[in-house]
């Protein structure tokens, strides 16, 4: 489905839909969650689109309590998960960004749209260039496993 960015919440995107479904308010109107908005790591629902964006998405079911269609704009992008996957291996050494730290390690970016965690940091600040190791990738569960080089 296709349509422009009609509102930007907190909670989500509107989208006016060439096509869509009746709405009391909104004519043809789509929803997108922020979850469905981007495969990569989003502060704001404003980071991912602009007001007035011409959008293409997934439809994937309509809300019936709500009178709209739930969207993905992700689904129409490649998952970078799956193409990292492809091309890096277990045991492999790579260069990422500190991206977040957490209490339990710190996340890095390890290629565009991929970040991993590594388990109790080694004193990385976000900002810091780091080397990993891969120590796992698993698709279903959407984790990479790093490990601290060394």
């Amino acid at each position: 489905m296709s349509g422009t960015v009609a509102a930007i919440e907190r909670f989500g995107v509107f989208v006016k839909l060439d096509d869509g479904p009746d709405h009391p308010l909104f004519a043809g109107v789509g929803f997108v969650s922020p979850a469905e908005l981007s495969w990569r790591r989003i502060s704001s629902t404003s980071d991912a689109v602009q007001l007035g964006q011409r959008v293409t998405a997934e439809f994937l079911q309509y809300d019936t309590w709500n009178m709209e269609a739930r969207l993905s704009l992700k689904a129409t992008q490649p998952d970078p998960l799956r193409t990292f996957s492809d091309v890096v291996t277990v045991g492999q050494e790579l260069r990422g960004r500190v991206t977040m730290l957490v209490p339990f390690g710190v996340f890095v970016e390890i290629a565009d749209g991929v970040e991993g965690l590594v388990p109790v940091p080694d004193l990385a600040q976000p900002g810091d260039e780091i080397t990993v190791v891969v120590a796992e990738i698993d698709q279903k569960r959407r984790t990479v496993l790093l490990t601290g080089r060394g």
